[in-house]
């Protein structure tokens, strides 16, 4: 393998793998609050018909991206309203949503005419200055559009708002023990809502960069699962924003690899290879209801659970 190949399947694995972190670190936020949200799919459909609309009728990106953020939170807040004000089975509203979504954006891209349009203003390729030119690495991470260079930052700032502030500390006491949390004055039931809504802004984000720079069109079903793939990288990842990033891009790299062999005429088919992200996620979810298993590799403890302030 050349490094031309080597360095074109790289950079191929980070942008496919960007749209699963923007969604793996909003689930990671949701779930480090307790709250399980298997809505991701649906979310970033919506995110992306909404993104794609805007940013096709004004013709600005941007204007996309930040709409499409705040269709996720909406749709986020619903679950918000479920799972914590209702105290409603969180597995079930996630997956209403997701049904909800799917849906909701076929129907949207069908009444806005947006619907196989291409959108020419989409986010492309920048060189960093000065980064861009370091050998292999260069032109992996630093010859990308703005909104992968952006998912760094974020992966960063998250993880420094975890393990570094003390909203992250409270944020991670209210996962593992709400009623606890409770008693020492941190508001458990704002920081659900906040960090719920805040998961589905970055799912919408995820939408969008499907359909404003990696996919730059608006088709039903764009995200094609990837939301079930981010709920279970999530899991794989431990949690922890750091280790998303990595299991982002090995994802991403088995849909590049995929490509790559069909270029080179290799006769492994493709769609195996496209076939064992999903494979792992199915996995991954049917070991979601082992709690045990949760637990040791350091789930949140009240992930999933509603709280009750008269039941502490």
């Amino acid at each position: 393998m050349t490094m031309t190949i080597l360095t074109a399947i790289l950079a191929t694995a980070v942008t496919a793998g960007t749209p699963l972190l923007f969604a793996a670190l909003g689930e990671i936020l949701t779930e480090r609050a307790g709250i399980l949200n298997l809505g991701v799919e649906g979310m970033m459909l919506v995110g992306a018909v909404s993104g794609f609309a805007s940013a096709y009728y004004t013709g600005n990106p941007w204007l996309g991206v930040a709409v499409a953020m705040v269709a996720g939170g909406l749709m986020a807040l619903i679950h918000a309203f479920l799972s914590v004000t209702m105290r409603a089975n969180q597995v079930v509203s996630g997956l209403a949503l997701t049904m909800f979504g799917t849906g909701l954006s076929s129907y949207l891209g069908k009444v806005w005419g947006v619907v196989g349009n291409p959108f020419p203003n989409h986010f492309r390729p920048v060189q960093v200055p000065g980064l861009a030119e370091i050998p292999l690495l260069g032109q992996v991470l630093f010859h990308q559009d703005v909104l992968v260079l952006a998912s760094f930052v974020l992966a960063a700032g998250i993880w420094f708002l975890l393990y570094r502030t003390r909203t992250g500390m409270n944020l991670r006491a209210v996962g593992e023990n709400p009623a606890a949390a409770d008693s020492l004055g941190i508001n458990v039931f704002a920081l659900r809502y906040l960090f719920t809504i805040a998961g589905g802004m970055l799912a919408g984000l995820a939408g969008a960069y499907f359909s404003l720079a990696y996919v730059p069109t608006w088709m039903e079903n764009i995200t094609a699962g990837r939301g079930w793939i981010a709920v279970a990288l999530v899991i794989f990842a431990t949690w922890n924003p750091a280790y998303a990033v990595i299991g982002a891009y090995s994802f991403g790299g088995i849909d590049a690899l995929g490509f790559r062999l069909q270029a080179l005429d290799i006769a492994i088919p493709s769609y195996f290879l496209k076939m064992l992200p999903y494979l792992a996620t199915v996995l991954v979810l049917v070991l979601v209801s082992k709690r045990n298993l949760l637990a040791r590799i350091g789930a949140p403890g009240a992930l999933g659970l509603p709280y009750d302030r008269e039941e502490r």
